[in-house]
This record gives structure tokens, sequence and C-alpha cells, in this order.
């Protein structure tokens, strides 16, 4: 695979070069983009940085990446607590901080790493060499489950059930601040933010993305919801949530100061699922017990509000 190049534009003043890459650049992280600026893979007017240099707006950055390695996707043994399994799927509660599939910063310890160790090669090859069997994703720091396909047939008919929204997902997060109702529905367009390429936004040329939220449980600042995902938006309980003025607790890349409440990420967990099984058309629904640093956090929010 070819190098490829990248330009990118400093749009203020003040900021280093290898953070700006690093915000610029999906999956680049701040590391990984001072390892290209001391090869000399960053440059300004043919020239070459030093990876402390100070950006000044208007300046245009040249960033030649290269190839991505060729990782072999290896199985590795960890332990995973299955909640539903047979010869077609399999159901994992996967915990928080557990990357799904390899990526770029993450050539290992994933998921899937797990579940190739624990299915052997018993998943569809659908979702690509790096991605066999995921249906959908759930971000690193989200916790609850997940389902992956174990062959190319359920992989189609769960895909089908996602499209057509029969595929339900329930999660439960803590969000700041409180709520005058007791439910509702945020239906704004999601997509990749303008500027950010790390992040989500609300967009009016995004794709349709549809949130419903009930109030489990009030406190003083803070409120304890469910959301059914309507449809299945990168980030999207994270970016409603945080476009009505409710960040998830801890949720620093969407406006929640973080750490907070001892989190390093948002408080959001994949609580229920429901689905039809793909072989033998068998409704089936599934539910895990809020985790212990859910539990924790709840417990230092105070006494609830009636």
């Amino acid at each position: 695979m070819d190098e490829s190049l990248r330009i990118i534009t400093a749009k203020e003043s003040g900021e280093r070069i290898d953070a700006l890459l690093a915000r610029s650049v999906e999956d680049l992280s701040r590391s990984a983009a001072q390892h290209l600026i001391e090869e000399g893979r960053v440059t300004l007017d043919g020239l070459p940085l030093r990876k402390n240099y100070k950006v000044r707006a208007g300046d245009e950055f040249e960033l030649l990446l290269p190839p991505p390695a060729d990782v072999p996707l290896l199985p590795q043994e960890m332990a995973l607590d299955v909640v539903f399994e047979d010869a077609d799927v399999i159901v994992v509660n996967k915990p928080r901080g557990l990357v799904v599939h390899p990526a770029p910063g993450h050539p290992d310890g994933t998921l899937v790493n797990a579940l190739l160790w624990h299915c052997g090669d018993s998943l569809s090859g659908i979702g690509g060499e790096k991605r066999p069997g995921i249906v959908h994703r759930i971000d690193k720091d989200t916790s609850g489950l997940l389902i992956v396909a174990k062959n190319d047939l359920a992989h189609q008919r769960l895909s089908a059930q996602l499209a057509d929204r029969s595929l339900s997902r329930v999660y439960e997060a803590i969000v700041r601040g409180g709520f005058r109702e007791d439910e509702g529905t945020v239906d704004r367009p999601i997509g990749r933010h303008p500027t950010d390429r790390k992040r989500m936004a609300v967009l009016a040329s995004g794709r349709n993305a549809v949130t419903h939220w009930q109030v489990l449980c009030r406190y003083r600042d803070h409120t304890h919801i469910r959301c059914q995902l309507e449809t299945g938006r990168t980030h999207q309980i994270r970016v409603h949530m945080a476009s009505i003025g409710h960040p998830l607790l801890g949720d620093g890349a969407y406006g929640a100061p973080s750490p907070e409440k001892g989190l390093a990420g948002q408080c959001l967990h994949a609580r229920c699922l429901k689905f039809v099984h793909p072989r033998s058309g068998e409704a089936i629904r599934l539910e895990t017990e809020l985790p212990p640093y859910f539990l924790e956090v709840l417990s230092k929010l105070g006494n609830p509000i009636e």
C-alpha cells in the first residue's frame, strides 16, 4: 500500500504541532504524531519540523503517512463474560476500557483477539480481516452487551435487523444536570466533526439519528437515565445528550469535566439487548446488571431527589 499525503492547516496560533496532528488525524495518537515528526514526515514550506513547534494561524503542513503495518490478528487468551452463546451467535458483556477491534494504537489486546481465542475459526468474515464477526460496536469506555456473529448467515441477518431497527439496544447513563420532563426524544442528525476528526457532532449534513431517553432517578446535579437507540451512529448517545445540555458524566470529549467522580471516560452501559435469533427466529431478550463502576458512581451522587 502506498504512502498517503495529508494537508493540514492550522486555524489558530499557539498549539504544538504534535497536538494539532493528533487532533486532526483520526486514530493518530500524540506519541505517534511525535514519531512521524522525528522521521521528517511533517513539513512546512518543504522543511521538517521539531515536535515542539508552535503553529501559527494559516500554517499549511504536509503530512506523509506511511502505509499501515500489516499486523496479523492473533487469538489471545482473555477472560470473557459470555451472556449467550450457540452455534450462530455469541453475546458478551464487554468491560469498560476494552477496545472492540484492532485499530491504530490498539493492535492487539482487543475483544476480537479474545473472541478468536474463544471461538476459534467460528466467526463470520463479513466484518473484514480486522473485525471478524463484529455486527455493531460500543466505545472503549462504554460497558455492556455486544452481539457477535459466528457465521456469515448470522451476520447478514443481524445486520438486517440493525438496518430495520428490530435489533433493540437499551443503555443506561448518568448525565450532568436535571430534566423537567420524565422522558423525551433527541432527533438530530450526526456527522463527523468538521475540525476534530476524532469526534462526532450534530450537523445539518449528518445522518439521521434518533435517541429516546427516560429519567430513572434524579440527583442534585446529575440524572440517571435510560436511552434507547432508534439508530446507531458513532457516539450517538454521547453527542445527543451533550447537544441538549446534558453531557454524560466523565465524558470530557463532549463537554463534561473529566476525570469526574473518579471516571476517565463516559458513564454509559449497554444494559439490554433484544434481537431475533438469525436461524431459529426466536425472540431473545438479554439484560445485564449494572457494573461495579456504575454503581460506585451512583453511590457518590448522594440521596436521590423524589
